[in-house]
């Protein structure tokens, strides 16, 4: 008998849960903010949790890990990732951070030209030239001047997508290590990163310390760590049936799912400069999915 849902559907399915399960991660991280617990905080937690599943399951990554300095840049790009992507949806306009942290395909280009000396083709530079159009667009200010990031969400953003361009080419790079250490370097980078992180802000008094154990925000804390683990078991499964090319077009609903749930509910706004520059980093990306 036939499956009742392909293959190849049923993993656009998981790919595209784990692309809802980010863009519209803000708004429970929100909800966390307002009641005491900083973005930071809470990005500590969620992957701590799922730290100590894979001690649990797969101790032998950590032996892994440990051994092999490559994993510890990942540790680093995947943990700065998490942390200021985490931060920025808590603080900025949604809409205007999902989109400069997708100027990832710009960094991609230039990383991987660095660390795995690939080619700069033609194509390659219509994506730089897309993405930094894109990005003079979104950045321009009202009032002329250079458009730079106005707030700290936006270099946030902008740092979060550099990262995980750094995170996505190191990932490549090191493909032949265990999925179950490239996993474990990428959940500690995220305990690690956005602790230290939190940590020196809170003992500066720029952060507060976690707010006393209630049922309220632990569960929610928790329900979110469950939810982030599923959506990284969607993402494995997606990622592993279909063609990396595919993976990416699926994943750019993210920006989507963040821009609409967004505006619906009153934590981003769209304007017309942010429509075009946003059509031309989305066309970037598409073109690095092409690629």
């Amino acid at each position: 008998m036939k499956p009742l849902i392909p293959a190849t559907a049923l993993a656009a399915l998981a790919l595209t849960f784990n692309a809802f399960t980010w863009g519209v991660s803000w708004w429970p991280f929100r909800q966390l903010e307002a009641q005491g617990l900083h973005a930071l905080w809470a990005t500590v937690m969620i992957y701590a949790v799922a730290v100590g599943v894979i001690t649990l399951t797969r101790p032998a990554a950590w032996r892994e890990l440990i051994r092999t300095p490559a994993l510890w840049v990942l540790v680093i790009a995947s943990g700065t990732t998490n942390a200021t992507f985490n931060w920025a949806v808590t603080i900025g306009d949604v809409v205007r951070v999902v989109l400069l942290f997708y100027l990832m395909p710009l960094w991609a280009v230039l990383l991987a030209r660095v660390l795995l000396r690939e080619a700069l083709t033609p194509l390659a530079l219509l994506r730089v030239a897309l993405a930094l159009t894109g990005a003079a667009v979104v950045l321009w200010p009202a009032d002329g001047g250079f458009p730079l990031p106005a707030s700290l969400a936006e270099w946030l953003s902008i740092l979060g997508g550099f990262s995980f361009a750094l995170n996505n080419v190191m990932l490549r790079r090191e493909a032949h290590r265990s999925e179950a250490a490239r996993a474990l370097a990428m959940f500690s980078g995220g305990t690690l990163v956005a602790g230290t992180l939190v940590l020196a802000l809170t003992l500066q008094g720029h952060a507060a310390w976690p707010p006393a154990l209630a049922w309220g925000w632990g569960l929610g804390a928790l329900g979110l760590a469950l939810w982030f683990l599923t959506g990284n078991l969607a993402l494995q499964y997606g990622a592993a049936r279909l063609p990396a090319n595919a993976t990416a077009v699926v994943m750019i609903s993210e920006v989507l799912f963040a821009s609409v749930s967004a505006v619906a509910l009153g934590a981003g706004t769209i304007t017309t400069p942010l429509l075009i520059g946003g059509a031309l980093i989305v066309a970037a990306a598409l073109l690095a999915a092409r690629g």
